[in-house]
């Protein structure tokens, strides 16, 4: 006697449910996450209150295509990435 064999299709089906698990719980919030950021770099304007990614707090000065002027004490001034800032504290 011989074992029924296993539908192909049916060994197919957990490794589908795995992977629709993984893209709901792991890799849409990511995008969204991502979505949310860019967005937010995109919206920062001159006299916004930004914290980069190394901690430093400053006010924009100046935006140029991929890096901004941040002004962080009297007379000091840096340049930073885009991509270095995590978030707007105040929009001022």
């Amino acid at each position: 006697m011989n074992p029924q064999a296993a539908n192909p299709i049916m060994q197919i089906v957990p490794l589908l449910m795995i992977f629709v698990i993984f893209y709901f719980l792991l890799i849409r919030p990511q995008q969204k996450k991502e979505k949310n950021r860019l967005s937010m770099l995109k919206g920062i304007k001159k006299n916004d209150e930004v914290v980069t990614a190394g901690g430093m707090h400053g006010v924009v000065l100046n935006i140029k295509d991929s890096t901004i002027t941040l002004r962080i004490d009297d007379n000091v001034k840096i340049e930073v990435d885009k991509d270095a800032v995590s978030r707007v504290e105040k929009v001022a």
